[in-house]
């Protein structure tokens, strides 16, 4: 009595017809475009912004620590700490974060919690229709046990 092992393809397509892995491909998808969104934004509205105070490009934000800091790009001299490039990369993770959140998970949240509250409140209805009828019965039965009781105590 052997038991008939499954193929690696057929434990390959099992892994790929997962709920979760079509998901995460599409997530991926979606956030690589989501992306270069991001980054449109950051370099068309922000850098402007930033770039009134000092300079539109802040990757040429940078501090020297060991002299001489001379040149730029290969032949740069020096040991620099890129501070601006780590700004950039800072802020567009921020404006990233904030735009998923107010236009993602924000209005999807609040979707959930209204269906959620629309559910409740058709289980709550069912609910006091139920009481409301199991109350009725037991004065129903309450007055017959009342009637029988006035019956036996007349004859």
């Amino acid at each position: 009595m052997s038991e008939k092992k499954p193929s690696v393809l057929e434990g390959f397509k099992a892994f790929l017809m997962r709920g979760n892995v079509v998901d995460l491909a599409v997530a991926v998808v979606i956030g690589a475009a989501f992306t270069n969104i991001v980054n449109s934004v950051v370099k068309g509205i922000i850098n402007p912004l930033v770039g009134a105070i000092g300079t539109k490009n802040l990757d040429s934000y940078n501090s020297c620590i060991k002299a001489p800091c001379t040149g730029t790009g290969d032949s740069a001299s020096g040991v620099r700490i890129l501070w601006g490039s780590v700004l950039g990369a800072t802020l567009t993770f921020v404006i990233t974060a904030a735009v998923v959140y107010f236009l993602m998970v924000l209005p999807m949240s609040k979707y959930l919690a209204r269906m959620e509250a629309r559910r409740k409140a058709k289980e709550g209805t069912h609910e006091i229709i139920e009481v409301t009828e199991l109350e009725v019965l037991k004065e129903i039965r309450d007055a017959l046990v009342a009637q029988r009781g006035s019956g036996h105590d007349g004859r």
